[in-house]
């Protein structure tokens, strides 16, 4: 192909509705490029195989550089899926938009349009839920949202426990009112994943005017005369390059995005000439601003097989393959996190500010170890109104380089001593009759933790990234925003970012179905 009408970098959640939607004009010829495989492996489509999508050979892993407070012997990575469909391939599945009040922060920062009451509508129009129909929800969407049919018994003890400790049981955390515990929604239909590959890319592949190749890494984007004009990537071992007549759309995620933007000689003019980068377009916000949930995870071990961690067992495993083959039912139809809780580190906050997921397993997530004897349980929460802030940078003009991820988490102490609070309530939790009966004891942190001192230490040296970078390419129309509210790079003609790096601040919760919207907004914005 000598050239498309539009060329998307990244067949992440975003790139794929982008490619989807801009292919129902049959005039306009769309090429989607992603550096990962095809999403042929079987395990992306059942939800119950979560565990092996997130800790498998389908993710790109990304050192990051802790502070010096965080005392960490090696360097932590960060993970990013590297396959068709991005995160919506290998993540969680949890259906999250945040709260109506991410938005109005979102316009009070320039990006105005993108109120609650302007992305509402694109939310719905994308979603297919199999409970819900009504004022903020939708149905007949491509985004298969489902509830799960099978919840495991210890999901519903730490529910009861978490009632116990004072949260209210809340049947819809995507209402607009997002506080208390209750069992999650996931994006799944039938009993099978509903990636964004699979809702958007999938109808369309038999269309004449779109094209998608994998395996196809893009180096940088043209620019002539201050225009994209098309990009640079290797495939099969070949370079190559493909005009865009109409647009580039970068959808490479929150880290690669500016990374890309770098390379191609837009960014901060100092970061570029340190690197030896011909300085195209000094746009000094570009990789500035990064945000992401940091993560902490309590383990503990149960006193019988409580948890899904009895199906690592051969004879169980069998029989869960069996009961998911003839029924599309059964612990493959979970993804292993079934319930969850939003409420308050910090009361003067006006929405909750920390989110609580029962993991029913111990050991599934990259990074999180198991327990002796093979059963636990793992409660994982993060602080999802991070103030702290980072940046992405360039470690060469290479481009075959891993660039420098630096969060900064922990920059502001708020936050520290957000997440904090929020752990000493989830060992509450835990300490509640309903759930405690099946506790045989807590693995991580140690007994030993038992001060608010001892927790925020704990808290400070073993927390770990949520996966959910964002901001890196903010919308707005300040000197420090990349993108104007069309979601156009400012000072390039032809160029559009789409994914979470435009987000002004991380939405209060898991943001994939946030990249979902942006993509059905955007599409109608380009259409129209």
């Amino acid at each position: 192909m000598d050239g498309a009408d539009f060329v998307i970098v990244g067949g992440g959640s975003t790139g794929c509705v982008m490619a989807g939607r801009l292919s129902e004009d049959p005039g306009a010829e769309v090429l989607l490029l992603e550096e990962g495989p095809r999403d042929l492996n079987p395990y992306i489509h059942i939800p119950g195989a979560y565990y092996k999508t997130a800790q498998g050979p389908l993710l790109k892993r990304f050192p990051w550089e802790p502070t010096d407070a965080q005392n960490r012997e090696e360097p932590p990575t960060m993970v990013q899926a590297s396959v068709l469909g991005g995160g919506s391939s290998v993540n969680a599945m949890i259906y999250i938009r945040g709260n109506p009040d991410d938005y109005a922060t979102w316009e009070s920062l320039g990006a105005t349009g993108w109120g609650y009451d302007e992305v509402l509508p694109y939310f719905r129009k994308a979603e297919d839920n199999n409970r819900f129909c009504n004022e903020v929800h939708g149905i007949g969407g491509p985004l298969g949202v489902s509830d799960i049919d099978q919840i495991h018994p210890l999901t519903r003890a730490w529910l009861q426990a978490c009632q116990q400790q004072g949260l209210p049981f809340n049947p819809d955390f995507n209402s607009g009112t997002p506080a208390g515990c209750g069992l999650y929604q996931i994006t799944a239909k039938n009993g099978r994943r509903s990636s964004a590959a699979v809702a958007y890319l999938k109808p369309a592949r038999k269309r004449r005017n779109l094209t998608v190749k994998t395996g196809a890494r893009v180096l940088r984007v043209l620019i002539e005369k201050g225009r994209a004009v098309g990009v640079e990537y290797v495939i099969g071992g070949k370079t190559r390059t493909v005009r865009a007549r109409r647009e580039v759309i970068l959808s490479a995620g929150a880290i690669n995005t500016p990374r890309l933007m770098m390379l191609s000689g837009i960014g901060p003019e100092a970061e570029l000439r340190r690197h030896g980068i011909a300085v195209l377009h000094d746009l000094p916000g570009v990789g500035q601003n990064l945000q992401d949930h940091i993560e902490i995870s309590l383990i503990y071990q149960l006193n019988g097989p409580h948890s899904y961690d009895k199906y690592k067992k051969l004879h169980w495993k069998a029989l869960a393959g069996l009961d998911y083959l003839l029924f599309r039912g059964g612990p493959a139809a979970s993804n292993l996190i079934e319930g969850g809780a939003f409420w308050w580190a910090d009361r003067a906050q006006k929405q909750p500010d920390v989110q609580y997921f029962m993991v029913v397993g111990a050991g599934i997530e990259e990074g999180v170890e198991a327990v002796p004897g093979g059963n636990g349980c793992t409660i994982n929460l993060g602080q999802i109104r991070p103030r702290s802030r980072g940046e992405v940078r360039l470690t060469s003009a290479d481009p075959s380089a891993l660039p420098r991820v630096i969060p900064n988490y922990f920059g502001d102490p708020y936050d520290l001593e957000a997440i904090t609070d929020g752990t000493m309530l989830a060992l509450e939790v835990m300490e509640q009759p309903a759930i405690r009966r099946y506790v045989e004891r807590r693995q991580l942190p140690g007994a030993g933790a038992v001060t608010r001192e001892q927790v925020r230490h704990f808290c400070q040296t073993t927390a770990h990234a949520a996966l959910h970078p964002a901001g890196t390419c903010r919308a707005g129309a300040d000197a420090l925003s990349v993108v104007d509210p069309q979601l156009r790079v400012h000072g390039i003609e032809g160029l559009r970012v789409a994914d979470a790096s435009i987000m002004p601040t991380l939405v209060s919760g898991n943001p994939n179905a946030v990249c979902i919207m942006i993509g059905e907004k955007l599409s109608d914005m380009i259409r129209a």
